[in-house]
């Protein structure tokens, strides 16, 4: 855990009247229809809320996980490789459980890659967001090879030109060519003002919910004092269960 800078479902129900003569009773009212997925599949609903935070899956699931992490931490990268493929495969897909990325910068490096996950077409900023965890080994261990030179550029200077040296002393650029954005459009997501703006605008959420470490989580705007998958997992589960209490 590192030190850092943070619907409920109405289920409708009316039971049905009897006729004066004896009748065989009405059929119980039901509740209204559920939004359907897109294509079948609600991994395929990506959207922007907040302060540049990014949601996926059903808006109105019954469970709403939010994540705030940091790409530099260790422990976010260990939760997201433990429930991703979970809540890809089964919870999400299903409408049960949203999923909602806020980040909790605790360096240049974090906003750097916050930077580049905002980069491209917003519907994509899970594929960018996931490869960032996935990689983490590999871009991470470029840090043991960095000289001091190289790391002071990253803490003197504007923030583009910061932003820059560490996307190449750490092969951002590379990785993101992989997704077709050139170093060009890169740089201009680097020097882009609205984008810092709200990025730091998350800090100050973040500061509101009382959030210091990395990764921490809310559930249903709730606040949580976890860290780990298994404990977040469990609440998500007790979350299901009390929704489908009393529904046959």
């Amino acid at each position: 855990m590192k030190t850092a800078l943070g619907a409920a479902l109405l289920i409708a129900g009316a039971g049905a009247a009897l006729a004066a003569t004896p009748k065989k009773p009405a059929a119980p009212a039901q509740k209204a229809a559920a939004k359907s997925a897109p294509g079948g599949n609600w991994l395929g609903q990506v959207d922007v809320v907040g302060n540049l935070s990014h949601r996926i899956g059903n808006p109105d699931a019954p469970v709403k996980l939010a994540e705030y992490v940091s790409y530099t931490c260790p422990h976010c990268a260990h939760f997201h490789k433990e429930a991703d493929p979970l809540l890809r495969q089964t919870m999400i897909p299903k409408g049960q459980v949203s999923v909602t990325i806020t980040n909790l910068l605790r360096n240049p490096i974090d906003l750097t890659a916050a930077m580049l996950t905002n980069c491209g077409d917003p519907k994509r900023f899970f594929t960018r967001h996931n490869a960032f965890f996935d990689t983490q080994d590999t871009w991470m261990a470029k840090l043991e090879t960095t000289s001091r030179e190289q790391q002071t550029r990253w803490y003197q200077g504007d923030m583009p030109t910061r932003m820059k040296a560490i996307a190449t002393d750490l092969d951002f650029y590379k990785m993101v060519a992989g997704w077709g954005i050139t170093r060009a459009k890169a740089d201009a997501c680097f020097a882009d003002q609205a984008t810092l703006d709200k990025i730091k605008a998350q800090q100050e959420d973040v500061a509101r919910l009382g959030f210091e470490s990395t990764p921490s989580f809310s559930i249903n705007d709730k606040p949580m004092d976890v860290h780990d998958w298994a404990s977040v997992s469990k609440a998500i589960t007790a979350k299901l269960a009390e929704q489908r209490a009393g529904n046959i």
